[in-house]
């Protein structure tokens, strides 16, 4: 953290994104009062409507400009008249690879009040962490397409580990699960997701790194592994089961889709592109999307740009030792806490009050 005060880039993006963001600011501005830090947020319109009017998506000059912040926090990206694909690789993952924000953080927790399509499952039941690798696998983009367009097109695109990429992703899991055995919130136990019985060589390097670094360096954490396909039924019949859960980019894509689901909807789950190391720029985000029917209409859900908030403040307060900052993501958290009981809905519209009201209440709560 900067002498001065937490250094943040602010990017609210497309659609309902800058009307979450002004939640999560207001959420920042309240409990930076009341921990006794200072802040400053520096806006960016990285976007689709930049790229409309400009062409622009984002270029390397803007990306080495993010450095120099603490982190990053994220409205959401995504415009209907913008081609699927051109913000999705253009920024979100531009940055995860040229910013090596290597761990993707998935808190799966169900608020208190917070309706699960899980029968008879509550928030005690649903309370894991899933970490996916971020910058390899089939989201590298090695591959391409010969003879497009014709009848004898083919297409390839690989699916890329390396022991390197594998291995420090599966340390951060471990070091997860140990602190969290430690501070009485998880039960030391470690499970990786992959599909080993048929990718017998990408999962053969994910199972080996996984069990040769527990067996050396955390006997005290249990290990487990799930292929992916059993993982998805599991966490629908007894999501109690897990604690932390470690997998690579694109299976994590899918099983944190569905804990989403599991956890009350995309309404309430927030989410870090992390990179851990010293000097490593983090970017925290919503997972719902830009919602572009809702815009302007102040009825979108802020709870999870909050819990962006709240996952920023705790993550750099801990990397950078700064305990103000810690404290203060952790009393965000609770605040939602309380928050979340007195709404009706988690879904757009329903919620028994608006998007500014809901930041207003998590204010109140804090």
């Amino acid at each position: 953290m900067a002498k001065d005060g937490l250094n943040l880039a602010v990017i609210p993006g497309d659609g309902t994104g800058p009307e979450v963001t002004v939640e999560a600011l207001k959420v920042l501005k309240a409990v930076a009062a009341k921990e006794g830090f200072t802040y400053r947020t520096t806006p960016f319109d990285f976007g689709g409507e930049r790229y409309l009017q400009t062409g622009k998506v984002l270029d390397d000059e803007e990306v080495a400009g993010l450095k120099k912040f603490d982190a990053i926090l994220l409205g959401a990206l995504g415009h209907p008249k913008v081609k699927p694909g051109i913000l999705e690789k253009g920024i979100l993952l531009k940055l995860r690879f040229d910013l090596d924000q290597y761990i993707n953080l998935r808190p799966v927790h169900l608020f208190p009040g917070v309706d699960t399509p899980l029968k008879d499952k509550g928030p005690q039941h649903i309370n894991f962490d899933v970490i996916r690798e971020n910058t390899e696998d089939l989201y590298a983009g090695t591959g391409g397409i010969l003879r497009k367009g014709t009848q004898q097109e083919i297409s390839t695109q690989e699916m890329i580990t390396t022991r390197f990429g594998a291995e420090r992703c599966i340390r951060f899991a471990f070091e997860l699960a140990r602190t969290k055995k430690k501070e009485g919130k998880g039960k030391g136990q470690l499970t990786l997701v992959h599909k080993t019985n048929v990718l017998t060589y990408c999962g053969d390097t994910w199972f080996r790194t996984f069990n040769e670094i527990g067996e050396k360096d955390y006997p005290d954490i249990t290990r487990d592994y799930n292929h992916v396909d059993a993982c998805c039924m599991w966490f629908v019949k007894s999501p109690e089961f897990y604690d932390t859960v470690v997998v690579p980019n694109l299976f994590g894509d899918i099983i944190t889709d569905l804990a989403a689901i599991i956890q009350g909807g995309l309404g309430v789950a927030a989410g870090g592109n992390v990179n851990p190391d010293k000097g490593g720029v983090s970017m925290f985000e919503p997972m719902g999307g830009s919602a572009p029917k809702y815009t302007g209409q102040n009825v979108i859900n802020p709870i999870a740009a909050i819990g962006a908030l709240a996952m920023l403040l705790q993550q750099t307060g801990i990397k950078q030792g700064h305990a103000k900052l810690s404290k203060a993501g952790d009393r965000v958290e609770a605040a939602i806490k309380k928050t979340t009981p007195k709404m009706k809905s988690q879904a757009a519209g329903k919620m028994g009050m608006g998007t500014k009201e809901v930041g207003d209440l998590v204010c109140e709560m804090l």
